[in-house]
């Protein structure tokens, strides 16, 4: 069993609502058991700022799941709970679940880089991760908590 972290994040409909069952339904992937969820933010949108603010969070789960399954999982639940990705990037969106860490696992293969690539300079995806584990390591940039202080 492999420990990972995943980021939610949504700022269309019903935002509450959605991320826990995005949750829920990961939480009944087979192989996937949810260990724990950070409480829910309220944050502004990052690169393109005139949309509505989003609600974000962090699940931490155990897996037997490789990477690569975990996001089809991941990308199969966003599009059973309505995410369409045919807007424009960073654009509003029903949800988004994103793999921020996979164990102490790098990944970078087409289509998948673990840790994610933008997560050391992203507060709203820190922060929940630092409730759930601050000693969690970003692999190459040092435990969730000391990166999050970095931005201050």
């Amino acid at each position: 069993m492999a420990r990972a972290f995943v980021g939610l994040g949504a700022n269309l409909g019903p935002k509450e609502v959605t991320i826990l069952r995005a949750v829920d339904q990961l939480g009944a992937e087979p192989g996937v058991e949810v260990l724990a969820l950070s409480r829910l933010r309220e944050t502004d949108p990052v690169g393109k700022v005139d949309q509505p603010q989003f609600l974000n969070a962090a699940v931490a789960v155990e897996t037997t799941l490789a990477p690569r399954e975990l996001l089809d999982a991941l990308l199969r639940i966003e599009r059973e709970l309505g995410r369409t990705r045919d807007g424009e990037r960073f654009g509003p969106r029903t949800i988004d679940l994103d793999l921020l860490l996979y164990a102490d696992d790098v990944v970078d293969e087409p289509g998948l880089r673990v840790p994610h690539p933008r997560l050391h300079e992203r507060r709203f995806a820190l922060e929940p991760l630092a409730e759930l584990q601050p000693d969690a390591e970003i692999p190459g940039r040092g435990p969730v908590s000391e990166v999050l202080a970095q931005l201050d």
